[in-house]
């Protein structure tokens, strides 16, 4: 006779980084709504520059 065990790790280390990407972007979007508009704007536009993409 034989048993079969069965276990739940899979489900719960697939869960953790769908978990980390939520409260990641979450988190994002609290610092970002808190930030003047002027900051991410010159934090975008410095970006542009540094990658070498044309803004203006």
């Amino acid at each position: 006779m034989t048993t079969k065990t069965l276990t739940s790790t899979t489900s719960v280390s697939s869960i953790i980084p769908a978990l980390f990407a939520v409260v990641l972007g979450l988190g994002i979007i609290t610092v970002t709504g808190h930030v003047q508009a002027s900051t991410l704007h010159d934090a975008a536009h410095d970006v542009r520059h540094a990658t070498g993409f044309p803004c203006h």
